[in-house]
């Protein structure tokens, strides 16, 4: 459903261990807002809820709620570091329009 690059694994897993949450999940989702109509949200998460769906990424638990799965199903999620900073990048299939940022998308 998502693939995490072995940057982007790499990554969380540092904020895993920096927050002294080993255990949690990456919990993956999208807003209506930003530029392009939706944004990306990401964040750790101690435990999946309920409905969420639960796949194993670049050896990281990731968590998508129901509505979020339809628009995220196939992307790619890694880590780069340039000049210009740090952070993660959405490669979406399922984006008709992103906006500049990379964050949002429609």
């Amino acid at each position: 459903m998502i693939i995490l690059t072995e940057q982007a694994g790499t990554a969380v897993k540092a904020a895993m261990s920096r927050a002294g949450k080993l255990e949690a999940g990456l919990r993956v989702m999208v807003e209506a807002g930003g530029c392009a109509g939706y944004k990306y949200l990401i964040g750790l998460d101690a435990e999946p809820r309920v409905d969420d769906a639960v796949v194993e990424a670049g050896g990281v638990k990731v968590f998508i709620d129901p509505d979020s799965q339809p628009l995220l199903s196939g992307m790619t999620i890694d880590f780069v570091e340039s000049l210009e900073g740090s952070g993660f990048t959405f490669d979406n299939p399922n984006a008709g329009t992103k906006c500049g940022c990379g964050k949002s998308f429609g």
